[in-house]
């Protein structure tokens, strides 16, 4: 039976084989630790990221929150960066994971700012 990480990245390889992003729709990646969430997005054809953010100013300044709020925070952050630079389509690549909880937080967060997935 393969572990937990490799069935990971299983996933991970067969979302990024149809998950594609090019400069007027790029790809909206996110990452989770047990602690913080990490956004990109990423130009595949340049292999360039665009517009990134994270939750480690958002915790300094606001205090303490639910994970789930700072993930909500995070995707409307992504959605003024991506808006400010003129991007408002984009794919989303769950890297992974299920889409449930912060994951889930992040994208509505990013949809209800403005951003067409």
């Amino acid at each position: 039976m393969l572990i937990k990480q490799q069935k990971k990245q299983r996933r991970q390889k067969r979302i990024r084989a149809k998950v594609i992003g090019t400069k007027e729709c790029p790809r909206l990646s996110v990452f989770r630790s047990n602690q913080h969430i990490y956004v990109q997005l990423i130009d595949d054809q340049k292999g360039q990221t665009l517009v990134s953010s994270n939750d480690l100013k958002i915790k300094t300044i606001k205090g303490k929150g639910s994970k789930i709020e700072i993930a909500t925070e995070i995707g409307k952050q992504i959605a003024e960066k991506a808006l400010e630079k003129k991007i408002n389509k984009l794919v989303f690549d769950r890297s992974g994971y299920k889409y449930h909880g912060r994951v889930k937080a992040v994208a509505e967060a990013a949809r209800q700012a403005g951003l067409k997935f």
